[in-house]
């Protein structure tokens, strides 16, 4: 995936969970009472055993533009005797920005037999409208941009089987194809990527590792996250080009009284083969870090590391502040001090949900090369 398709799909991933979070709540947000919670006897008195929602949601991407992810989705229980797993949710979005961009997709996440199975789907489809720098640090710096459009297709399948020590481990598919043209005549001086004009198709398998400790996955204020992805792309199975994709993500979260939290972000990314440029490491994609717009920086590795300070203040609001450091190069062991990518910033939130603790972001960072804003739901990690 590309830097837009990347942040696309993780934004119509998000607005669907948010929406799904929010499934039990009429105009007012948090007067209806919450089933997943409920038991299955409490469940058949009150004669629903699922919810349908629908809810425009604003988005702002330095990368794609602003504008809405239209969303709606139903949130159910595969067993109504299962009284441990969470809710499963199926749904679908489509995003729409100033930029042109036009997408939309369709997801299940699928919860089973006491949380013992987690099952993930996703497809998108869209015409996404973005810039590239170049590969490299030095292409980054110069800050010149070819516009491109990039339509397609993508197909994600994901199975999570949990272990002991609330580790999950399981394999997971990628399949997808697309078309890159340029938006406008080249006058930047970047040299085209060179699957221009070709219809490109990408095939993977892979292998997921999770370990998740958090009691609120919207607003955590306690615990860690893990997450490690490994992708392999190969002709053999259809793909274009064969490479390796390595990603790992731990996030720490820690509460100072019942309004404070203090949450760290560590992530990493290499790659490995003939990757296309948007198979790299892409230093902004989802958040990584605020303050970049998504693809200036592309290498085959990237480090960031990032800590955020979040106060909940009353009547809704709250307030963060938030600083990293990150990096894109050749490989792991060629990351160089004048290379690095500091970035800090702060940012509103306003609570759109008490039972779920699920907030609107808004947050304006600074990075070296200038300043980005970004909208959306629910954290930045």
């Amino acid at each position: 995936m590309n830097s837009a398709t990347r942040t696309i799909t993780y934004l119509i991933a998000v607005s669907l969970a948010s929406v799904f979070a929010q499934a039990q709540q009429n105009e007012s947000w948090d007067s209806l009472p919450d089933q997943s919670s409920q038991s299955p006897q409490e469940r058949k008195a009150t004669g629903k055993l699922g919810s349908v929602v629908a809810a425009p949601i604003p988005i702002s991407s330095p990368a794609i533009g602003s504008g809405v992810v239209l969303a709606g989705g139903y949130i159910f229980s595969l067993r109504k005797s299962d009284t441990v797993s969470q809710p499963s949710t199926v749904g679908a979005a489509v995003l729409i920005t100033d930029n042109g961009t036009r997408a939309g997709g369709l997801g299940g996440e699928f919860y089973a037999k006491e949380d013992t199975y987690h099952i993930t789907t996703i497809y998108f489809r869209g015409s996404i409208n973005y810039d590239f720098y170049g590969i490299g640090n030095v292409s980054g710096d110069a800050g010149k941009k070819l516009p491109l459009t990039q339509t397609g297709e993508l197909f994600l399948g994901d199975f999570l089987y949990r272990l002991r020590w609330k580790f999950s481990v399981g394999p997971r598919f990628l399949t997808g194809n697309s078309n890159i043209t340029l938006r406008s005549e080249n006058e930047s001086g970047v040299t085209p990527p060179s699957d221009v004009g070709l219809q490109t198709r990408l095939t993977a398998l892979g292998l997921h590792v999770n370990r998740d400790t958090r009691p609120n996955r919207f607003y955590p204020e306690s615990g860690t996250w893990f997450d490690f992805t490994s992708m392999f792309f190969s002709d053999a199975l259809g793909s274009k080009y064969s490479f390796e994709s390595y990603r790992a993500t731990f996030n720490y979260y820690h509460g100072f009284g019942s309004r404070q939290v203090l949450a760290y972000n560590l992530f990493s990314c290499t790659t490995a083969g003939d990757a296309p440029f948007y198979g790299e490491c892409i230093y902004g994609t989802n958040n990584e870090l605020r303050g970049y717009v998504a693809g200036r920086y592309i290498d085959r590795s990237m480090l960031a590391t990032q800590a955020e300070y979040r106060l909940s203040l009353p009547w809704r609001f709250g307030m963060v502040v938030f600083g990293g450091l990150g990096g894109v190069a050749p490989s792991l062991g060629e990351f160089q001090a004048d290379h690095l990518l500091p970035a800090g910033g702060g940012g509103l939130r306003f609570k759109i949900s008490k039972k779920y603790n699920l907030n609107v972001r808004l947050d304006l960072a600074q990075g070296k090369d200038g300043q980005t804003f970004s909208m959306g739901i629910g954290e930045a990690f």
